[in-house]
Protein backbone atom coordinates (compact mmCIF):
# COMPACT_ATOMS: atom_id res chain seq x y z
CA UNK A 1 0.00 0.00 0.00
CA UNK A 2 1.20 3.66 -1.42
CA UNK A 3 1.72 6.46 0.03
CA UNK A 4 2.94 8.35 3.73
CA UNK A 5 0.13 7.75 6.07
CA UNK A 6 0.99 10.43 8.32
CA UNK A 7 0.77 12.51 5.33
CA UNK A 8 -2.21 11.50 4.25
CA UNK A 9 -4.02 11.31 7.47
CA UNK A 10 -2.93 15.40 7.89
CA UNK A 11 -4.79 15.78 5.35
CA UNK A 12 -7.73 14.26 6.05
CA UNK A 13 -7.81 15.59 9.32
CA UNK A 14 -7.46 19.22 7.62
CA UNK A 15 -10.38 18.79 4.77
CA UNK A 16 -12.41 17.37 7.54
CA UNK A 17 -11.67 20.70 10.09
CA UNK A 18 -12.32 22.66 6.14
CA UNK A 19 -15.69 20.53 5.75
CA UNK A 20 -17.25 21.42 9.30
CA UNK A 21 -16.21 25.10 8.92
CA UNK A 22 -16.68 26.14 5.00
CA UNK A 23 -19.72 26.07 2.93
CA UNK A 24 -19.81 27.86 -0.34
CA UNK A 25 -18.17 31.32 -0.12
CA UNK A 26 -21.50 33.74 -1.61
CA UNK A 27 -20.70 37.56 -2.04
CA UNK A 28 -22.50 39.50 0.27
CA UNK A 29 -24.43 41.43 -2.46
CA UNK A 30 -24.76 39.45 -5.45
CA UNK A 31 -27.08 39.10 -8.07
CA UNK A 32 -30.37 40.14 -6.78
CA UNK A 33 -32.69 36.96 -7.08
CA UNK A 34 -36.24 36.96 -8.43
CA UNK A 35 -39.31 38.07 -5.85
CA UNK A 36 -40.29 34.21 -6.04
CA UNK A 37 -37.71 33.37 -3.87
CA UNK A 38 -35.39 35.81 -2.29
CA UNK A 39 -33.22 33.65 -0.08
CA UNK A 40 -31.43 32.60 -3.33
CA UNK A 41 -28.22 34.52 -3.52
CA UNK A 42 -25.51 34.51 -6.47
CA UNK A 43 -22.28 33.64 -5.87
CA UNK A 44 -19.09 35.71 -6.57
CA UNK A 45 -17.11 33.43 -5.78
CA UNK A 46 -16.75 29.72 -4.62
CA UNK A 47 -14.32 27.16 -2.59
CA UNK A 48 -15.01 23.55 -2.44
CA UNK A 49 -13.09 20.60 -2.38
CA UNK A 50 -12.68 16.88 -2.16
CA UNK A 51 -10.56 14.04 -1.04
CA UNK A 52 -10.82 10.07 -1.78
CA UNK A 53 -9.36 7.46 -0.92
CA UNK A 54 -9.74 4.15 -2.90
CA UNK A 55 -8.21 0.79 -2.02
CA UNK A 56 -8.95 -2.64 -3.78
CA UNK A 57 -7.88 -6.04 -3.07
CA UNK A 58 -7.20 -9.07 -5.85
CA UNK A 59 -7.50 -12.42 -4.45
CA UNK A 60 -5.45 -15.00 -6.79
CA UNK A 61 -7.57 -15.88 -10.21
CA UNK A 62 -6.25 -18.60 -12.61
CA UNK A 63 -3.79 -17.58 -15.14
CA UNK A 64 -2.09 -20.18 -17.99
CA UNK A 65 0.66 -17.04 -18.61
CA UNK A 66 0.95 -13.48 -18.45
CA UNK A 67 3.64 -10.73 -19.86
CA UNK A 68 4.43 -7.08 -18.78
CA UNK A 69 0.46 -5.70 -19.40
CA UNK A 70 -1.28 -8.32 -17.89
CA UNK A 71 -3.06 -7.64 -14.72
CA UNK A 72 -1.42 -9.80 -12.04
CA UNK A 73 -2.86 -12.98 -11.29
CA UNK A 74 -1.19 -12.98 -7.91
CA UNK A 75 -2.79 -11.74 -5.17
CA UNK A 76 -2.76 -7.74 -4.76
CA UNK A 77 -3.82 -5.01 -2.49
CA UNK A 78 -3.49 -1.06 -3.93
CA UNK A 79 -4.59 2.39 -2.89
CA UNK A 80 -4.88 5.55 -4.82
CA UNK A 81 -5.20 9.13 -3.27
CA UNK A 82 -6.68 12.25 -4.25
CA UNK A 83 -7.07 15.74 -2.54
CA UNK A 84 -8.95 18.42 -4.95
CA UNK A 85 -9.12 22.23 -4.33
CA UNK A 86 -12.10 23.60 -6.34
CA UNK A 87 -11.95 27.78 -6.83
CA UNK A 88 -13.78 29.72 -8.77
CA UNK A 89 -15.03 33.32 -9.23
CA UNK A 90 -16.96 35.78 -11.40
CA UNK A 91 -14.54 38.24 -13.15
CA UNK A 92 -17.86 40.39 -14.89
CA UNK A 93 -21.75 39.38 -16.31
CA UNK A 94 -21.36 35.68 -17.53
CA UNK A 95 -17.69 35.79 -17.20
CA UNK A 96 -16.32 32.55 -14.77
CA UNK A 97 -12.74 31.34 -13.76
CA UNK A 98 -11.96 28.15 -12.23
CA UNK A 99 -8.84 26.53 -10.84
CA UNK A 100 -8.19 23.09 -9.34
CA UNK A 101 -5.20 22.43 -7.80
CA UNK A 102 -5.29 18.64 -6.99
CA UNK A 103 -2.53 16.10 -5.46
CA UNK A 104 -2.76 12.18 -6.61
CA UNK A 105 -0.73 9.01 -5.00
CA UNK A 106 -0.87 5.47 -5.68
CA UNK A 107 -1.21 3.19 -8.49
CA UNK A 108 -4.30 0.86 -9.71
CA UNK A 109 -4.08 -2.73 -9.77
CA UNK A 110 -0.79 -3.94 -11.63
CA UNK A 111 0.32 -0.12 -12.04
CA UNK A 112 -2.83 0.58 -13.61
CA UNK A 113 -2.42 -2.27 -16.31
CA UNK A 114 -4.68 -5.63 -17.96
CA UNK A 115 -8.14 -4.46 -18.03
CA UNK A 116 -10.06 -2.72 -20.38
CA UNK A 117 -12.88 -1.69 -18.02
CA UNK A 118 -10.49 -0.93 -15.37
CA UNK A 119 -11.62 -1.22 -11.73
CA UNK A 120 -10.54 1.69 -10.35
CA UNK A 121 -11.80 5.10 -11.94
CA UNK A 122 -9.64 6.78 -9.79
CA UNK A 123 -6.45 5.12 -10.42
CA UNK A 124 -4.07 7.26 -13.76
CA UNK A 125 -1.84 5.76 -16.09
CA UNK A 126 0.63 7.99 -14.17
CA UNK A 127 0.84 7.00 -10.56
CA UNK A 128 3.24 7.98 -8.27
CA UNK A 129 4.46 6.21 -4.60
CA UNK A 130 4.50 10.05 -3.12
CA UNK A 131 1.92 12.90 -3.32
CA UNK A 132 2.00 14.72 -6.24
CA UNK A 133 0.55 18.37 -7.38
CA UNK A 134 -0.83 19.21 -10.98
CA UNK A 135 -3.64 21.82 -11.94
CA UNK A 136 -5.95 19.51 -12.68
CA UNK A 137 -8.36 22.36 -14.74
CA UNK A 138 -7.55 26.33 -15.18
CA UNK A 139 -10.35 27.40 -17.37
CA UNK A 140 -12.06 31.07 -18.63
CA UNK A 141 -16.20 30.32 -19.39
CA UNK A 142 -18.47 32.65 -20.74
CA UNK A 143 -22.21 32.30 -20.58
CA UNK A 144 -23.91 34.34 -22.93
CA UNK A 145 -27.24 34.46 -22.06
CA UNK A 146 -30.10 34.34 -24.89
CA UNK A 147 -33.38 35.79 -23.05
CA UNK A 148 -36.25 34.56 -21.89
CA UNK A 149 -37.32 32.15 -19.19
CA UNK A 150 -34.69 31.90 -16.35
CA UNK A 151 -33.45 29.05 -14.47
CA UNK A 152 -31.73 28.58 -10.71
CA UNK A 153 -28.21 27.26 -11.24
CA UNK A 154 -27.37 25.53 -7.99
CA UNK A 155 -23.62 25.80 -7.13
CA UNK A 156 -20.78 23.28 -6.59
CA UNK A 157 -17.55 22.32 -7.45
CA UNK A 158 -16.89 24.43 -10.63
CA UNK A 159 -19.52 26.01 -10.70
CA UNK A 160 -21.42 29.13 -9.01
CA UNK A 161 -24.44 29.61 -8.04
CA UNK A 162 -26.88 31.84 -10.15
CA UNK A 163 -29.50 32.73 -12.17
CA UNK A 164 -28.86 32.35 -15.88
CA UNK A 165 -31.23 32.34 -19.33
CA UNK A 166 -32.24 29.11 -20.01
CA UNK A 167 -31.51 29.33 -23.51
CA UNK A 168 -28.09 30.41 -23.26
CA UNK A 169 -24.36 29.98 -25.42
CA UNK A 170 -21.56 28.76 -23.29
CA UNK A 171 -17.87 29.06 -24.55
CA UNK A 172 -14.86 27.77 -22.60
CA UNK A 173 -11.40 27.67 -23.05
CA UNK A 174 -8.29 26.08 -21.15
CA UNK A 175 -7.45 22.83 -19.17
CA UNK A 176 -10.14 20.44 -17.67
CA UNK A 177 -10.98 16.77 -18.90
CA UNK A 178 -12.99 16.11 -21.83
CA UNK A 179 -15.33 13.97 -19.61
CA UNK A 180 -16.16 16.87 -17.62
CA UNK A 181 -18.89 18.26 -20.40
CA UNK A 182 -19.58 14.95 -22.96
CA UNK A 183 -21.07 11.55 -21.27
CA UNK A 184 -22.18 12.74 -18.62
CA UNK A 185 -24.62 10.40 -16.35
CA UNK A 186 -26.61 11.16 -12.94
CA UNK A 187 -25.89 7.86 -11.97
CA UNK A 188 -22.84 6.77 -13.67
CA UNK A 189 -20.25 9.29 -13.48
CA UNK A 190 -18.13 9.90 -10.95
CA UNK A 191 -15.69 7.35 -9.51
CA UNK A 192 -15.56 9.29 -6.50
CA UNK A 193 -18.99 8.71 -5.52
CA UNK A 194 -20.62 5.87 -7.89
CA UNK A 195 -19.33 3.53 -10.41
CA UNK A 196 -15.88 3.15 -10.26
CA UNK A 197 -15.57 0.64 -13.44
CA UNK A 198 -13.90 2.64 -16.31
CA UNK A 199 -16.92 0.66 -19.03
CA UNK A 200 -19.42 2.06 -16.53
CA UNK A 201 -18.61 5.57 -15.14
CA UNK A 202 -17.32 6.24 -18.53
CA UNK A 203 -17.96 5.23 -22.54
CA UNK A 204 -15.87 2.89 -22.91
CA UNK A 205 -14.82 2.79 -26.50
CA UNK A 206 -14.77 6.83 -26.92
CA UNK A 207 -10.62 7.40 -26.65
CA UNK A 208 -11.54 10.06 -24.71
CA UNK A 209 -8.19 12.38 -25.25
CA UNK A 210 -5.93 13.34 -22.34
CA UNK A 211 -2.90 12.48 -20.70
CA UNK A 212 -1.97 10.10 -18.33
CA UNK A 213 -4.09 11.73 -16.12
CA UNK A 214 -7.05 12.33 -18.12
CA UNK A 215 -6.80 15.78 -18.30
CA UNK A 216 -6.50 18.32 -21.83
CA UNK A 217 -6.50 21.23 -23.14
CA UNK A 218 -9.02 22.77 -25.54
CA UNK A 219 -12.28 24.54 -26.37
CA UNK A 220 -15.97 23.41 -25.68
CA UNK A 221 -19.09 25.38 -27.00
CA UNK A 222 -22.57 24.69 -26.08
CA UNK A 223 -25.59 25.79 -26.53
CA UNK A 224 -28.69 24.79 -24.54
CA UNK A 225 -32.37 25.50 -25.02
CA UNK A 226 -35.37 24.09 -22.58
CA UNK A 227 -35.44 20.74 -23.58
CA UNK A 228 -32.24 19.60 -25.79
CA UNK A 229 -28.72 21.11 -25.97
CA UNK A 230 -26.28 21.18 -28.86
CA UNK A 231 -22.13 20.80 -27.80
CA UNK A 232 -18.60 20.58 -29.51
CA UNK A 233 -15.39 20.25 -28.48
CA UNK A 234 -12.13 20.39 -29.39
CA UNK A 235 -9.41 18.87 -27.75
CA UNK A 236 -5.16 18.51 -27.70
CA UNK A 237 -3.69 14.70 -27.38
CA UNK A 238 -1.02 13.58 -26.88
CA UNK A 239 2.16 13.18 -28.38
CA UNK A 240 2.99 9.81 -27.76
CA UNK A 241 1.34 7.03 -25.88
CA UNK A 242 0.43 7.16 -22.18
CA UNK A 243 2.36 10.89 -22.71
CA UNK A 244 2.21 13.35 -19.34
CA UNK A 245 1.47 16.45 -21.67
CA UNK A 246 -1.12 16.86 -24.58
CA UNK A 247 -0.14 19.42 -27.64
CA UNK A 248 -1.75 20.89 -30.72
CA UNK A 249 -0.66 20.14 -34.03
CA UNK A 250 -3.41 21.55 -36.30
CA UNK A 251 -5.36 18.97 -38.08
CA UNK A 252 -3.17 15.94 -37.69
CA UNK A 253 -2.86 15.87 -33.89
CA UNK A 254 -6.31 16.96 -32.85
CA UNK A 255 -9.11 15.70 -31.27
CA UNK A 256 -13.41 16.28 -31.68
CA UNK A 257 -16.53 15.63 -30.51
CA UNK A 258 -20.05 17.12 -31.03
CA UNK A 259 -22.84 15.51 -28.94
CA UNK A 260 -26.73 16.22 -28.68
CA UNK A 261 -28.74 15.73 -25.55
CA UNK A 262 -32.39 15.81 -25.50
CA UNK A 263 -34.48 15.68 -22.31
CA UNK A 264 -37.70 14.39 -21.85
CA UNK A 265 -40.27 11.95 -19.26
CA UNK A 266 -41.55 9.13 -19.30
CA UNK A 267 -44.57 8.31 -17.13
CA UNK A 268 -44.06 11.57 -15.99
CA UNK A 269 -40.39 10.29 -14.78
CA UNK A 270 -37.61 12.50 -16.40
CA UNK A 271 -34.58 10.95 -18.34
CA UNK A 272 -32.01 12.10 -20.91
CA UNK A 273 -30.60 10.76 -24.02
CA UNK A 274 -27.10 12.00 -25.26
CA UNK A 275 -25.61 10.98 -28.76
CA UNK A 276 -21.85 11.76 -29.44
CA UNK A 277 -19.60 11.41 -32.34
CA UNK A 278 -16.00 11.79 -32.18
CA UNK A 279 -13.11 11.89 -34.68
CA UNK A 280 -9.12 12.24 -33.30
CA UNK A 281 -6.26 12.07 -35.39
CA UNK A 282 -2.53 11.92 -33.76
CA UNK A 283 0.64 9.80 -34.10
CA UNK A 284 -1.66 6.39 -33.12
CA UNK A 285 -0.15 3.13 -34.55
CA UNK A 286 -1.61 1.02 -37.12
CA UNK A 287 -2.59 -2.60 -36.32
CA UNK A 288 -2.39 -4.37 -39.81
CA UNK A 289 0.32 -2.65 -40.56
CA UNK A 290 1.95 -3.83 -37.57
CA UNK A 291 0.58 -7.30 -38.26
CA UNK A 292 2.32 -7.03 -42.01
CA UNK A 293 5.74 -6.27 -40.23
CA UNK A 294 5.39 -8.74 -37.68
CA UNK A 295 4.78 -10.91 -40.14
CA UNK A 296 8.67 -9.88 -41.88
CA UNK A 297 9.95 -10.87 -38.12
CA UNK A 298 9.65 -8.00 -36.59
CA UNK A 299 9.01 -7.93 -32.79
CA UNK A 300 5.22 -6.55 -32.14
CA UNK A 301 6.25 -3.65 -29.94
CA UNK A 302 8.40 -2.58 -32.12
CA UNK A 303 6.16 -2.99 -35.09
CA UNK A 304 4.03 -0.85 -33.49
CA UNK A 305 5.98 1.69 -32.97
CA UNK A 306 7.12 2.22 -36.15
CA UNK A 307 3.63 2.64 -37.86
CA UNK A 308 2.95 5.62 -35.43
CA UNK A 309 2.88 8.79 -37.12
CA UNK A 310 0.45 11.96 -36.75
CA UNK A 311 -2.72 11.88 -38.91
CA UNK A 312 -3.91 8.47 -38.14
CA UNK A 313 -7.39 8.46 -37.88
CA UNK A 314 -10.26 7.24 -34.96
CA UNK A 315 -13.85 7.92 -35.04
CA UNK A 316 -16.84 6.39 -33.80
CA UNK A 317 -19.72 6.95 -31.56
CA UNK A 318 -20.80 6.87 -27.92
CA UNK A 319 -24.85 7.28 -26.34
CA UNK A 320 -25.89 7.42 -22.84
CA UNK A 321 -29.27 7.81 -21.86
CA UNK A 322 -30.66 8.01 -17.82
CA UNK A 323 -34.38 7.69 -16.70
CA UNK A 324 -35.80 7.79 -13.28
CA UNK A 325 -38.28 5.18 -13.14
CA UNK A 326 -39.51 5.54 -9.54
CA UNK A 327 -38.88 7.74 -6.36
CA UNK A 328 -34.75 6.95 -5.66
CA UNK A 329 -34.73 4.72 -8.56
CA UNK A 330 -33.41 5.37 -11.87
CA UNK A 331 -31.44 3.16 -15.12
CA UNK A 332 -28.73 4.26 -17.22
CA UNK A 333 -26.81 2.90 -20.42
CA UNK A 334 -24.34 3.27 -22.26
CA UNK A 335 -23.21 2.21 -25.81
CA UNK A 336 -19.68 3.18 -27.79
CA UNK A 337 -17.56 1.88 -30.70
CA UNK A 338 -14.91 3.14 -32.55
CA UNK A 339 -13.25 1.78 -36.32
CA UNK A 340 -10.82 -0.21 -34.57
CA UNK A 341 -7.75 0.02 -37.14
CA UNK A 342 -5.36 2.55 -35.18
CA UNK A 343 -4.39 1.69 -31.13
CA UNK A 344 -6.26 3.71 -28.27
CA UNK A 345 -3.82 6.42 -27.38
CA UNK A 346 -6.00 8.35 -24.43
CA UNK A 347 -8.54 6.16 -22.70
CA UNK A 348 -8.26 2.22 -22.75
CA UNK A 349 -9.12 -1.02 -25.33
CA UNK A 350 -12.46 -1.18 -26.21
CA UNK A 351 -13.48 -0.99 -29.57
CA UNK A 352 -17.16 -1.47 -29.03
CA UNK A 353 -18.90 -1.27 -25.34
CA UNK A 354 -22.60 -1.73 -24.05
CA UNK A 355 -23.25 -1.25 -20.39
CA UNK A 356 -26.02 -0.52 -17.97
CA UNK A 357 -27.19 -0.71 -14.50
CA UNK A 358 -29.37 0.30 -11.66
CA UNK A 359 -29.27 3.50 -8.75
CA UNK A 360 -31.26 3.79 -5.76
CA UNK A 361 -31.26 5.75 -2.83
CA UNK A 362 -31.85 4.64 0.60
CA UNK A 363 -35.03 6.35 1.91
CA UNK A 364 -36.81 2.61 1.22
CA UNK A 365 -34.30 1.18 4.53
CA UNK A 366 -34.72 4.67 6.31
CA UNK A 367 -31.03 6.11 4.90
CA UNK A 368 -32.33 8.56 2.01
CA UNK A 369 -28.49 9.50 1.86
CA UNK A 370 -26.78 6.04 1.16
CA UNK A 371 -26.98 4.93 -2.52
CA UNK A 372 -26.77 1.42 -4.27
CA UNK A 373 -25.61 0.55 -7.38
CA UNK A 374 -25.59 -2.37 -9.71
CA UNK A 375 -23.97 -2.34 -13.34
CA UNK A 376 -22.47 -4.58 -16.06
CA UNK A 377 -20.20 -3.91 -19.19
CA UNK A 378 -19.19 -6.11 -22.06
CA UNK A 379 -16.24 -4.74 -24.04
CA UNK A 380 -15.07 -6.20 -27.50
CA UNK A 381 -12.26 -5.24 -29.50
CA UNK A 382 -11.47 -5.84 -33.74
CA UNK A 383 -10.36 -8.44 -35.27
CA UNK A 384 -6.94 -6.67 -36.12
CA UNK A 385 -6.68 -5.60 -32.39
CA UNK A 386 -7.57 -9.18 -31.35
CA UNK A 387 -4.11 -10.21 -33.92
CA UNK A 388 -2.04 -7.89 -32.34
CA UNK A 389 -2.64 -8.79 -28.81
CA UNK A 390 -2.27 -12.69 -29.91
CA UNK A 391 0.76 -12.07 -31.44
CA UNK A 392 2.40 -10.93 -28.59
CA UNK A 393 1.67 -6.95 -28.72
CA UNK A 394 0.88 -4.45 -26.13
CA UNK A 395 -1.38 -1.52 -26.02
CA UNK A 396 -2.23 1.14 -24.38
CA UNK A 397 -3.11 -0.89 -21.09
CA UNK A 398 -3.42 -4.66 -22.18
CA UNK A 399 -0.46 -7.32 -23.28
CA UNK A 400 -0.53 -10.93 -22.01
CA UNK A 401 2.21 -12.41 -24.52
CA UNK A 402 -0.61 -13.92 -26.16
CA UNK A 403 -4.39 -13.82 -26.38
CA UNK A 404 -7.36 -16.80 -26.93
CA UNK A 405 -9.77 -14.25 -27.20
CA UNK A 406 -13.27 -13.81 -25.39
CA UNK A 407 -15.69 -10.26 -24.70
CA UNK A 408 -14.28 -8.94 -21.47
CA UNK A 409 -17.44 -8.88 -19.00
CA UNK A 410 -17.38 -6.29 -16.36
CA UNK A 411 -19.88 -6.44 -13.26
CA UNK A 412 -20.07 -4.18 -10.37
CA UNK A 413 -22.22 -3.50 -7.06
CA UNK A 414 -21.51 -0.85 -4.69
CA UNK A 415 -23.21 0.76 -1.47
CA UNK A 416 -22.40 4.00 -0.56
CA UNK A 417 -23.07 5.12 3.15
CA UNK A 418 -23.31 8.86 4.22
CA UNK A 419 -21.84 8.63 7.58
CA UNK A 420 -21.37 12.41 8.10
CA UNK A 421 -23.17 15.35 6.06
CA UNK A 422 -19.66 15.76 3.74
CA UNK A 423 -18.36 11.84 4.60
CA UNK A 424 -19.25 8.70 2.69
CA UNK A 425 -17.93 5.67 2.78
CA UNK A 426 -18.29 3.13 0.15
CA UNK A 427 -17.93 -0.92 -0.24
CA UNK A 428 -17.38 -2.14 -3.76
CA UNK A 429 -17.48 -5.56 -5.59
CA UNK A 430 -16.28 -6.55 -9.00
CA UNK A 431 -16.54 -9.92 -10.86
CA UNK A 432 -14.43 -9.46 -13.93
CA UNK A 433 -14.60 -12.15 -16.41
CA UNK A 434 -11.86 -12.89 -19.37
CA UNK A 435 -9.61 -10.05 -18.09
CA UNK A 436 -8.21 -8.38 -21.14
CA UNK A 437 -10.55 -10.36 -23.41
CA UNK A 438 -8.26 -13.43 -22.67
CA UNK A 439 -10.04 -16.57 -22.10
CA UNK A 440 -6.74 -18.18 -20.62
CA UNK A 441 -7.11 -16.20 -17.75
CA UNK A 442 -9.36 -15.43 -15.31
CA UNK A 443 -11.91 -14.86 -13.88
CA UNK A 444 -11.07 -12.07 -11.67
CA UNK A 445 -12.74 -10.55 -8.68
CA UNK A 446 -11.82 -7.15 -6.83
CA UNK A 447 -12.70 -5.96 -3.45
CA UNK A 448 -12.75 -2.12 -2.43
CA UNK A 449 -13.40 0.24 -0.28
CA UNK A 450 -13.55 3.93 -0.94
CA UNK A 451 -13.80 7.26 1.29
CA UNK A 452 -14.81 10.63 0.09
CA UNK A 453 -15.23 13.46 2.14
CA UNK A 454 -16.05 16.98 0.25
CA UNK A 455 -17.39 20.51 1.35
Amino acid sequence: MGGNIRSWGAVWLGLGLLAVAAGPVRAEEGEAAPAADEARVSEDFSLHGQATSTYQVKPDFPSAYQSGNSLDHKFQARDSNTVTLFLGARLWRGAEAYVDPELSEGYGLSHTYGLAGFSNGEAQKGGSLWPKYYPARYYLKQVIGLGGEQEWIEGGANQLAGYQDVSRLTLVGGGFAASDFFQTNSYANDPRANFTNWALWESAAWDVPGNQKGYTRGLYAELNQADWALRYGAFAVPNSLNASDVTFGGDRTLSQAVEIEGRGSLAGRPGKLKLMGFYTRAAMGDYRAALRLVAQGADAAAALQRTRQPGHEKFGFAATAEQEIADELGLFARLSWNDGRNEEWGFTDADASLAGGASLKGGRWGRPDDTVGLGAAVNTITAAHRAFLAAGGSTILLGDGGLSYGHEVDLEAYYAARLLPFLTLTGDYQLIDNPGYNQDRGPAQVFGGRLHAEF
